[in-house]
């Protein structure tokens, strides 16, 4: 073969090289970009996903905490017109849709424990505690218990969750 020929012989095989390493540079660049969007997308959405579970707990704990203030100061004797028991049936009421918003965004063991400081906190509102129990001593546990939970799933102390409740009457 004569010079020529394989001077271009050379000269293509190295264009062809040079595009395929340009080929695999240019796939490997997208496919990392691809990769850097995914997880740009996935955090924004996790912490799309953290800031309402953790805008629910705030309503929940201060809800949670207006019912408590409504158990202090439940009256001997009330009915369904006394200005206590329609701003406490609002209360209840708010308190009850939390709980339940509680188990849509939460894993059950959250709910469960949600579930459980509001039956007895129900129950304290409604119904009353015998003369010498403590409103506070007969919720704590439960809504201790609540709070651990919560914290537990949102991986963060809930300090200031729990600064709501304890600082309730």
């Amino acid at each position: 073969m004569s010079g020529q020929v394989w001077v271009s012989l050379i000269s293509l095989g190295g264009v062809a090289l040079g595009g395929a390493l340009s080929f695999l540079v240019q796939f490997a660049t997208q496919r990392s970009a691809e990769r850097t969007e995914q997880r740009r997308q996935q955090t924004e959405s996790s912490e799309a996903r953290r800031a309402e579970r953790l805008t629910l707990l705030e309503r929940f704990v201060e809800v949670g905490a207006e019912a408590e203030r409504a158990a202090f100061s439940r009256p001997h004797e009330w009915d369904d017109t006394t200005p206590w028991f329609l701003a406490t049936q609002d209360s209840m009421n708010r308190l009850w849709v939390a709980e339940r918003l509680i188990r849509i965004q939460f894993p059950l063991p959250v709910h469960d424990a949600a579930r459980k400081y509001f039956l007895d906190l129900n129950r304290t509102v409604w119904e009353g505690l015998p003369d010498g129990e403590s409103v506070r001593d007969y919720l704590e546990d439960n809504r201790l218990t609540f709070l651990d939970a919560a914290r537990a799933v949102m991986g963060q102390p809930a300090a200031g969750l729990e600064g709501h409740l304890r600082d309730s009457p």
